[in-house]
């Protein structure tokens, strides 16, 4: 019985070694399997910073240029107003001279009976002269009217009249002068227009 028992023993322990070696067999392969999932893994991770960089790089140059963009938007407008700025830069004096000067075409349309009234005429209008030329200097022009197309960016329409004679709509009389200051209108000029 205890040689029955010994091998019964015998058994039991190559059995055991048997199960052992068959365990130490799985858990080879399994970490072999897990070490190339590890390594999968590892170079994915790797992958995924690299890409994650190069997202970053290019949102970053978008970035760029799209601020490189605006400041050269903001740069030419900039240019184009200080160009506007010094084209224009006369507009607010014209503006303010308008009524002055139509207060001396006022004086000069008056009849100068006596001789100094004709002298004093002839100095309003030395002086009337002297300053449409400065304003001519300064880029200040007079709307054409009479006998023009009426112009509705450049006229001012308040009265109309029928004329057999002429076409329909052109300027048959300037009721106030209007002035432009290079391409810009001052004040449009009042005109009656035929109809």
């Amino acid at each position: 019985m205890t040689e029955n028992k010994e091998q019964q023993e015998k058994v039991t322990e190559e059995t055991v070694e048997e199960v052992e070696t068959e365990a130490t067999v799985e858990a080879t392969v399994e970490a072999e399997a897990s070490t190339e999932t590890d390594a999968t893994e590892v170079e994915e991770v790797e992958e995924d910073p690299v890409a994650e960089l190069e997202a970053k790089l290019a949102e970053e140059e978008e970035r760029y240029l799209r601020l490189r963009a605006d400041f050269d938007n903001l740069k030419r407008r900039t240019q184009l107003d200080r160009e506007a700025q010094a084209k224009y830069r006369a507009q607010s004096l014209l503006t303010d001279l308008l009524p002055v000067l139509d207060n001396f075409e006022r004086a000069l349309n008056v009849e100068a009976t006596s001789e100094e009234a004709q002298n004093m005429k002839k100095g309003i209008e030395m002086v009337y002269r002297t300053l449409v030329e400065a304003t001519e200097k300064e880029g200040l022009k007079v709307i054409a009217t009479e006998g023009e197309a009426f112009d509705p960016n450049v006229h001012q329409a308040v009265m109309q009249e029928s004329d057999a004679e002429k076409e329909s709509g052109i300027v048959l009389q300037e009721l106030q002068r209007g002035y432009q200051l290079k391409d810009r209108v001052l004040r449009p000029a009042m005109v009656k227009v035929n109809g």
